[in-house]
């Protein structure tokens, strides 16, 4: 163990490749178990690598096998949380999918309430004017005509009044 803790000190990469000789076969294992999928396992695997690559200069675990292991197994356990989030967020959007014809719709009683009030309010203004001036007002803004909104100008307005 002590040849490969040196191989890292002195930065050589066949220390990766010893590492992975001895002890790639219980890793593999290890994050397999854990993620459920050997392509999973191989990415855990190779972090776990560059975990201990990046670790080991300053440090110096003893036994090698369990400080790799520990790597592996925090590595695999994110990977995991990461892929079992992801299969949640998929499934409550397969379930908010179906219970969508079930939802109320957009238009809330309140809205209603609101448009009807508005209407009033208009409407009582309206009454105010001279005809003239309802007709400028109603062309102004909106006339709905087969189920069609046409906005005049107030020029085109003129026109059409004189």
């Amino acid at each position: 163990m002590k040849k490969y803790i040196e191989m890292f000190f002195e930065r050589s990469e066949q220390g990766i490749r010893e590492l992975d000789i001895k002890y790639g076969t219980v890793c593999h294992n290890l994050s397999y178990h854990i993620v459920g999928s050997r392509q999973n396992a191989e990415e855990c695997v190779n972090d776990a690598y560059l975990g201990v690559w990046n670790t080991i200069p300053p440090a110096r675990p003893n036994p090698l096998l369990s400080y790799v292991l520990k790597i592996v197994r925090n590595i695999s356990i994110k990977i995991y949380w990461r892929k079992e989030a992801a299969k949640r967020s998929s499934h409550y959007t397969i379930a908010l999918e179906e219970i969508e014809t079930y939802v109320a719709d957009t238009h809330t009683v309140e809205a209603e309430i609101e448009a009807k009030e508005l209407a009033r309010i208009i409407e009582s203004f309206l009454d105010t004017l001279t005809t003239e001036n309802r007709v400028i007002f109603m062309r102004r803004y909106k006339i709905f005509y087969k189920w069609k909104a046409y906005i005049f100008s107030f020029a085109s307005i003129l026109i059409v009044l004189s």
